[in-house]
């Protein structure tokens, strides 16, 4: 009997609780939204109360430990890497796959968007309730994103959690730290011991993800409920056919030409990350789940994972890509704007830019859809149509996202030699 009781308590782990609370999240906002009447108890106390505070609560955790992580992680990383020859070819293969896979992924939505036409028959009057907002957002000019990424002050990059420049300044960090070895060897040590100290607390916190989870969930569905999904239901299908392309044919495909390894067992060991990823909608805040769960479940050394995945949540945003590329053409057709193959051109390449400036946190994708617009003349106005319902896509785009990452960095740990595929073969549903 005893026996039983153990195996039961193990196999409802974390992945299994994460699960369970988006579902029952899901499944409360909706009995909030529908069946409970508005009132100060439901809308200050549960809603923008508890709900609010305990979910917001859990996302400023997971991003207290994603600047001492990914800095610790990268310097250790490129450290352990050593060769810098190396390190070069990791960086350069990551970054290759990053800006192939986004493109790619602008294409598919493109086309997508063209086969379903989601801008056709649009009533405008809607547009001018958000418009507003919109004037407000800003995008970043490439020359300013590229220049951004060197930091002329590395504390205050650190301090205000700019992710490009973190990485960069990590990045020579662990190549001196490799290079001058012994001379160095005290720095070194107290770089991978607060690495173990982040790793440690980074389990900490995600021993509280399935109660953040419940509430972040919980809090969207209590808020939008379904009404809002009907008037672009065409967009929004748009945006999800071609996200499920990008992850299950793109991705999966690429992980099979490149490294022989089942995509069902990769899907099955990575998926909470997935379900992670999509209750908090931030890139960010996974870093520390994928990084763990691709050494456990996939075998992949942290020494690739610690440089590739940090990376991936700054730059890699093919989620974010596809939604800038199926909202161009439901604004120009709801704008009756012909766009030309240049136009089309123009913004596979501006969306793939402008992918590497975006930041790994909820709703970005917004701020850069700006740039991806003015590039083609399109009006901003039409992105207030589309951000009532961006948190739902935005929390889809955000579990592609992240896959993408991992998929590139299985990949090139196997072109590294850093991949056990017994552990990625291994059953691990038990330890789940």
């Amino acid at each position: 009997m005893g026996k039983t009781d153990t195996t039961t308590k193990k196999k409802l782990g974390l992945t299994t609780k994460i699960f369970i609370a988006l579902i029952t999240g899901a499944i409360f906002g909706i009995i909030l939204h529908y069946l409970i009447p508005a009132s100060s108890v439901k809308d200050d106390i549960i809603v923008g109360g508890v709900l609010h505070v305990i979910g917001q609560g859990f996302i400023r955790l997971m991003k207290m430990l994603v600047v001492p992580l990914v800095f610790c992680s990268i310097v250790c990383g490129s450290m352990s890497i050593g060769d810098t020859k190396k390190l070069g070819t990791v960086g350069v293969r990551t970054l290759i796959f990053y800006l192939c896979t986004t493109a790619l992924a602008v294409t598919v939505a493109l086309t997508i968007g063209n086969i379903i036409d989601p801008g056709k028959g649009l009533d405008m009057t809607q547009v001018q309730a958000n418009a507003a907002d919109v004037a407000e957002m800003e995008a970043t000019s490439l020359t300013d994103t590229l220049l951004n990424i060197i930091p002329d002050n590395p504390i205050g990059s650190l301090a205000n959690g700019n992710m490009l420049q973190i990485i960069l300044f990590a990045l020579i960090v662990g190549i001196i730290l490799a290079k001058l070895g012994e001379r160095t060897e005290t720095v070194g040590n107290f770089f991978s011991q607060f690495n173990d100290i982040m790793m440690e607390m980074t389990m900490m916190v995600m021993s509280l993800a399935p109660i953040g989870v419940f509430c972040l969930i919980s809090k969207t569905f209590a808020g939008i409920g379904f009404s809002a999904f009907l008037p672009l239901a065409k967009y929004m299908l748009g945006v999800i056919i071609a996200l499920l392309i990008q992850c299950f044919v793109v991705y999966l495909g690429l992980l099979k030409i490149f490294t022989g390894l089942s995509p069902f067992k990769f899907i099955k060991n990575f998926f909470p990350v997935m379900a992670f990823a999509f209750s908090t909608a931030t890139s960010n805040a996974t870093i520390p789940m994928s990084i763990d769960t691709l050494a456990k479940k996939m075998g992949v050394s942290k020494r690739i994972s610690s440089f590739t995945i940090p990376l991936g949540a700054t730059i890699n945003m093919d989620g974010t890509a596809i939604m800038q590329g199926v909202a161009v053409v439901f604004a120009a057709q709801a704008f009756g704007i012909n766009l030309s193959i240049t136009d089309y051109i123009t913004v596979i390449g501006t969306a793939t830019l402008a992918s590497i400036g975006t930041a790994g946190v909820p709703s970005v994708g917004l701020v850069t859809l700006t740039m991806v617009f003015n590039s083609v003349g399109l009006p901003v106005e039409a992105i207030g149509l589309i951000m009532g319902i961006d948190r739902i896509l935005d929390m889809s785009r955000t579990a592609v996202n992240i896959t993408g990452d991992a998929v590139c960095t299985t990949i090139v740990a196997h072109q590294n030699k850093a991949l056990d595929r017994e552990v990625f073969n291994k059953d691990h549903s038990k330890e789940a």
